[in-house]
């Protein structure tokens, strides 16, 4: 991944089990099977009962949750050393949303109540992913300050920005996001329209900013991208 000189956003989010010593890692992986997923298959549901955690070791996820109305909001992506599921699991309640493979995924499913043992005998496993989850609640606290104070074109250059530093890799023509995001993924990530994210991108390609394929994006000018939060 790169980091664009320059870029804001959040701090470098570091995944639970980087967080743990390598005997707790081990732990905890042992207790669980290994999964596959093919990219497209929802890995957990929203709304379905908890009956396990997941460990992701390779691919990426995104986790997106569904209004009433159908509108789809994406809310994150989680990747490898990323733990998914664990708050169903720790206060008993439905999952809050689906997560989905974005490409080939490895995880280990942990038995819900195998992992709340293990938190039980393991309080320094229980304090890192205290801290992960307090480190989830200021991103998303975060965000919604960017929602309040930021038009839309404001929080989509922010969004492209905040990808490239995270999910970004060089190429001969820029900054191409490493993730497969579709427009709808995109806009359910900034409260917009499909409609309205591929007129930003139209005007993004227009003034050669970005370079767009089907679920691919490479950034070309990011200092056009920082002037329009600028403004």
């Amino acid at each position: 991944m790169v980091q664009l000189p320059g870029d804001g956003g959040l701090d470098d989010r570091v995944p639970f089990l980087a967080r743990l010593e390598a005997d707790d890692r081990a732990a905890l992986l042992a207790l669980g099977g290994a999964l596959r997923y093919s990219p497209r298959a929802a890995l957990i549901h929203q709304d379905e009962p908890s009956a396990h955690v997941l460990l992701i070791l390779h691919g990426w996820t995104k986790v997106t949750a569904a209004a009433a109305n159908g509108y789809e909001a994406l809310l994150a992506l989680r990747g490898p050393g990323d733990i998914v599921g664990e708050s169903a699991a720790l206060t008993g309640r439905s999952r809050s949303a689906t997560v989905t493979a974005l490409e080939p995924v490895q995880a280990v499913a942990v038995e819900h109540d195998r992992f709340t043992r293990f938190l039980s005998a393991s309080p320094q496993v229980a304090l890192k992913l205290l801290g992960l989850t307090a480190d989830r609640t200021r991103a998303a606290d975060r965000r919604r300050l960017e929602f309040a104070s930021l038009n839309v074109r404001e929080r989509f250059a922010a969004l492209l920005l905040d990808l490239a530093r995270t999910h970004g890799r060089r190429t001969e023509e820029g900054v191409e996001l490493a993730v497969p995001l579709s427009k709808q993924e995109l806009a359910g990530s900034v409260g917009a329209s499909r409609e309205m994210v591929q007129r930003l991108l139209k005007e993004l390609r227009e003034q050669r900013a970005v370079v767009t394929g089907r679920r691919s994006l490479v950034i070309l000018r990011p200092d056009i991208l920082r002037q329009l939060l600028t403004g």
